[in-house]
């Protein structure tokens, strides 16, 4: 597969993928997802690779969720509408292989869901982390609040989709959603310890361990599943559409006058 949205590279037994739309914010379309499902498979039953590292291109975003201008395939810019984010959500979990985020910038939104799903997070202090769902008309009903509450606690991840606030590098390590922060200028050499270690380890027993770790929480894929199908109604309402209207005007959305 050719790809035009991702890079991919092996590194000492790490493969490093790389979305790679930086004039974008690394924001994802439904080609990004199909090249990252991809991606991920090929590394995933590589038995040369052992961890996988997903970062994004440049030093302004890891990811920022949903491409607002994209309206590629089934995908509408905003979440999921046909397959391809449900099944990215799917493979991250499913690869029998340790995934790190590589965190610089802003990870929003959708890429907010990306950071709290791969097994572990390194980030920069230059990081920012945080959800736009309902100031958008939008939401994620599956991992990324029912698992985020997993990782930082329900009263937080409440506060993180209620609030739409944002955190950064710092507070995010504080409540759980990264493993560690480090200086910006010090990340690449962080992420590059933390495969060489993980490459130390028995591949079969990080298998084990993940899919032991995914079993606990391996409901909430129902949850998402069944989330997406009144999502999909949701985003055909006018209170949903009014949150892309009121971003295209640059303005504050009102979403109580849809509410009879």
């Amino acid at each position: 597969m050719k790809y035009e949205d991702i890079l991919y590279e092996e590194r000492d037994g790490a493969a490093w993928i790389t979305i790679n739309r930086p004039d974008v914010y690394n924001a994802f379309r439904g080609t990004t997802c199909e090249e990252l499902i991809h991606a991920f498979n090929k590394a995933g039953y590589d038995t040369n690779i052992g961890v996988i590292v997903l970062t994004g291109a440049g030093e302004k975003a890891f990811c920022t969720g949903g491409d607002q201008s994209s309206h590629d395939g089934n995908y509408d810019g905003r979440g999921l509408i046909g397959l391809p984010v449900e099944d990215l959500h799917s493979v991250i979990r499913d690869v029998p292989k340790p995934v790190i985020a590589r965190v610089q910038g802003y990870a929003i939104g959708g890429g907010n869901v990306f950071a709290t799903i791969c097994d572990m997070t390194i980030c920069s202090e230059s990081a920012i982390f945080g959800q736009v769902g309902p100031k958008m008309g939008s939401v994620d009903p599956g991992y990324g609040t029912a698992y985020l509450a997993r990782v930082v606690g329900e009263k937080k991840a409440r506060e993180i989709w209620y609030m739409c606030r944002r955190y950064s590098g710092r507070e995010a390590e504080q409540m759980g959603l990264a493993n560690i922060c480090v200086p910006d200028d010090q990340l690449d050499a962080e992420v590059d310890k933390w495969c060489a270690e993980i490459m130390e380890k028995s591949p079969t027993a990080l298998m084990i361990a993940k899919r032991s770790f995914n079993a606990d929480s391996e409901h909430i894929r129902g949850i998402a599943n069944q989330g997406l199908v009144s999502l999909k109604m949701y985003y055909d309402s006018d209170e949903s559409r009014e949150g892309v209207s009121a971003l295209m005007e640059k303005r504050k959305p009102d979403f109580r006058k849809f509410i009879n």
